[in-house]
């Protein structure tokens, strides 16, 4: 250990920062962007709670699940299933490589730079074959940085995010010095009317960003990081995963709460729009015309590029690792190739697919996270994770069929299981999974300190 220790470079505030600001990349795409601030605009003049609730889970829930990277020392999110096994383990790792990768987050990265930032510059009619143009150089550009993993540092936390940050910082500079309406003032949307719905629909909203399952998945790729960055053992490395997250989270805090602010604020100049895209587009044409709209193309394609490098990288080491057979740039290639062709099915579809699986995974990921971050308590013990995950799945299916577009959910086996789920305790909020949980939870720890208690007794 002392050996380990003597060769270990010791990292300066710069390493730490850069560490952040890639920390900060990875997670921060397009739909950081345009779901708070639509988010704003629902809310009206309860935004401040609605902010609350999507804080938990666009913020505190993806800094846990850098923790728990972090807590017990793993590489990614094949180790925080581990302990149910290997099968659940790569099974886990596969569903959420496949969610937040080629089938619909990577996609989305491409889709929806294209309709915010570059559909408005495209003559009616010729959508699809300049989507068709854009996906295809947004994801070679994301393959080629990808490419070497030793520069998805340097060229994502020293190049691409600062150059977003100034971008983003000008927006907000603008729209704080000559404000659109009050916030107070703003008429929030019967979803968002009283202070109890606002911040539950806030909480279901920051799904949306994906980011908890990120952070997951990006662990692997945040740990090789570091470990280029001169630190070799699992403590020191955890410790930089840990500090460097909550730099790096504490950054997206803040954006998060501007954009919810403006989102607000905008309700007194416009209506309410119909996506965060929309929105942002009347904004920077009302502040800046033309010119908003060529900053905005740009924003957008920096920050969706810096978030598609992170995933089709993580799915390259983290399918590499298990699946050797074929090398890292393989993966990378698939990974890159499939999330051009679904990119082209366009937006609507894409969102209209992912919801219930992110109504699945979002629970399973969010059980997982906790029990990892009880590591240091419960020692990564199969049951307390076995009841836990048990109660868990099947409310969480329920939900997952419920989200599903009305031409699979108005099946009859669906409405039939649907049935079962509208007992379930919080279900009309899209929570039905939470009391099990919790009750599977408290069945795995009773068992785990009374066989504990017993074990200390024989000794």
């Amino acid at each position: 250990m002392d050996e380990l220790k003597k060769v270990e470079r010791k990292l300066t505030k710069k390493d730490y920062f850069v560490v952040s600001s890639m920390l900060f990349a990875l997670f921060f795409g397009a739909g950081n962007l345009i779901f708070p601030l639509h988010l704003g605009q629902l809310a009206g003049h309860n935004w401040f709670i609605a902010t609350l609730g999507f804080l938990i889970t666009g913020v505190v829930l993806p800094l846990l699940s850098i923790m728990a990277i972090a807590l017990t020392r793993s590489e990614g999110v094949y180790d925080i299933g581990l302990p149910l096994g290997a099968g659940f383990a790569v099974t886990f790792m596969a569903l959420i490589h496949a969610t937040i990768g080629p089938f619909f987050g990577t996609p989305r990265t491409a889709t929806v730079s294209f309709t915010v930032g570059i559909a408005p510059f495209v003559g009616k009619g010729n959508e699809q074959l300049a989507l068709l143009i854009y996906s295809a150089l947004f994801f070679g550009a994301a393959c080629w940085i990808s490419y070497n993993e030793k520069d998805i540092l340097n060229r994502l936390g020293k190049v691409l995010n600062p150059i977003f940050l100034l971008l983003l910082f000008l927006v907000f500079l603008v729209a704080m010095i000559n404000p659109l309406g009050s916030a107070s003032a703003g008429h929030a949307t019967s979803a968002y009317a009283n202070t109890g719905s606002a911040f539950l629909n806030g909480f279901l909203e920051g799904y949306n960003t994906m980011d908890a399952l990120a952070g997951l998945a990006f662990g692997i790729t945040v740990v090789t990081a570091i470990k280029q960055l001169g630190k070799k053992e699992d403590r020191s490395v955890a410790v930089v995963t840990a500090r460097s997250g909550i730099l790096g989270m504490g950054a997206v805090a803040v954006i998060y709460f501007f954009l919810i602010l403006i989102g607000a604020m905008s309700l007194g100049k416009f209506t309410l729009s119909a996506d965060g895209g929309v929105a942002f587009s009347q904004i920077v044409q009302h502040y800046a015309g033309a010119v908003g709209q060529a900053i905005l193309a740009t924003l957008m394609t920096i920050t969706c590029l810096t978030t598609a490098v992170g995933l089709v990288a993580a799915f390259g080491q983290d399918f590499h690792k298990h699946f050797p057979r074929f090398s890292y740039r393989f993966w990378l290639f698939m990974s890159s190739f499939a999330s051009f062709l679904i990119a082209n099915v366009g937006l609507n579809e894409i969102i209209a697919w992912s919801t219930p699986f992110l109504m699945f995974l979002y629970p399973l990921s969010m059980v997982l996270i906790v029990l990892s971050v009880m590591a240091p308590i419960i020692k990564k013990n199969s049951t307390v994770y076995f009841f836990t995950v048990l109660f868990t799945v099947p409310p969480a299916l329920l939900d997952f069929i419920n989200a599903l577009p009305d031409i699979a959910r108005n099946q009859a086996w669906a409405q039939a299981l649907l049935k079962v789920r509208s007992v379930l305790p919080l279900s009309d909020v899209g929570m039905s999974w939470l009391l099990p949980a919790l009750i599977g939870l408290m069945i795995g720890l009773v068992l785990f300190f009374v066989k504990k208690k017993q074990v200390s007794k024989q000794a």
